[in-house]
């Protein structure tokens, strides 16, 4: 029998524990239900018995003592947390299997404190089950030429500007060609960088190398705020004040783009700007966000240096560069690479799988993107509500 992909609950995002435990204190008995995604042009039916088999073996796992001893050693990471944590399972009942535009359809029902465990590991093993049938002799020598090169073009960019630190962390959980490759690419980046590896998102990995574990929040939290007692015009803002309640001033990076750039800057005022660290980028121009954020902290008075630009959306190595060098003399930038650096290997052409919160609490609820096609959102009524009234309304204002 195959060994399952997944052989622990750690091996997955940062941010599912810090949402999970902020869902915890802050929003307790809130339901949920999320959406798997394929982007990409490829019917993944075919795989559809693989990936239940794999999924249905998570109802096996258990976080283990030692796992739980390096999530404690966080210093956010609360006691009652790590507590629910000792007695968590993933209840694999939970999830539906169906067709849907043409495509496999995987959904998770629940309350959001247990679903939201489900998306990183239904993106790893649907990644991994497709690429292993299509691509059964992977290049992986040529996929390390590739990352030797992106790795000595970061010691020449950092050694030809020595005032200036390139900050890089892996973000290639969700969408990386395989378990092993991601632990592999870790390793090199580990050896050759390790002045510019700031860390990981993957809590695994992190414990394995000894390096930083990464991530704040994810869009699903500010979507769960939509599903919550207050107006739809005030979710954002409520979701931050949640957050900011439950983190104390740990984790302040605010992810911009749930209503879009614009929306986002209209309630992030200056309550919001002085109490967040700063923002993440993930959809749409990322200079353009970057000029309209530093606007708003001229605006507000605040010295952009002391504040923090992330950027994940898409990112390579030469992108992340010429961001870095254009940017960072005038805000603390980090670059958030995930597929670039787990799924660049030569002939084969990664995945564009995501897997998004769809309903909180029996209400709709919508991620409306700086991208076009990255937006998702089930209910046409609400989604024309949102953009025609709600979004209108705050870029009236």
């Amino acid at each position: 029998m195959k060994t399952p992909i997944i052989t622990s609950l750690i091996d997955t995002d940062l941010y599912k524990a810090t949402m999970a435990m902020a869902a915890l204190h802050q929003m307790p008995g809130t339901m949920a239900r999320s959406r798997f995604v394929c982007r990409s042009k490829i019917d993944l039916r075919p795989y559809a018995d693989e990936i239940r088999v794999e999924l249905d073996q998570l109802k096996n796992l258990s976080f283990q003592p030692k796992e739980l001893q390096g999530l404690k050693e966080i210093r956010f990471m609360k006691p009652d947390f790590l507590s629910f944590l000792r007695n968590f399972r993933l209840d694999t009942a939970c999830l539906e299997y169906s067709e849907r535009d043409d495509n496999l359809c995987i959904e998770a029902s629940g309350a959001f404190i247990d679903q939201t465990w489900f998306e990183i590991p239904v993106l790893e093993i649907v990644a991994e089950v497709y690429h292993r049938n299509t691509t059964p002799n992977p290049d992986f020598n040529g996929a390390e030429k590739r990352l030797l090169d992106k790795c000595a073009m970061i010691r020449k960019a950092s050694g030809e500007n020595p005032g200036m630190t390139f900050r890089l962390m892996e973000f290639g959980t969700r969408r990386r060609f395989s378990g092993a490759w991601q632990r592999r690419v870790v390793e090199i980046l580990k050896n050759e960088i390790p002045d510019q590896l700031f860390g990981t998102s993957n809590m695994m990995l992190s414990q394995e190398f000894g390096i930083k574990a990464m991530g704040t929040m994810a869009h699903e939290w500010l979507q769960a705020a939509q599903g919550s007692h207050v107006r739809l015009s005030e979710s954002q803002r409520y979701a931050l004040e949640l957050w900011a309640r439950e983190y104390r001033g740990d984790l302040g990076i605010a992810l911009t783009d749930i209503f879009g750039m614009d929306v986002f800057l209209k309630d992030f005022d200056l309550y919001f700007a002085k109490l967040f660290d700063g923002g993440r980028h993930d959809s749409g121009c990322p200079y353009q966000w970057t000029e309209k954020f530093l606007a708003h902290y001229r605006k507000l008075n605040i010295d952009a240096r002391t504040k923090a630009a992330v950027y994940s959306d898409g990112l390579d190595v030469p992108k992340a560069l010429d961001l870095w060098l254009k940017y960072e003399p005038q805000i603390r930038t980090s670059y958030g690479i995930g597929t670039n650096l787990t799924c660049d290997i030569p002939g084969v052409t990664p995945l564009q799988i995501v897997m998004k919160m769809v309903n909180c609490n029996g209400h709709p609820t919508a991620k409306e993107s700086d991208s076009p096609g990255k937006g998702i959102c089930d209910d046409r009524f609400f989604h024309d509500y949102l953009v025609n009234t709600v979004i209108a309304n705050k870029l009236k204002s």
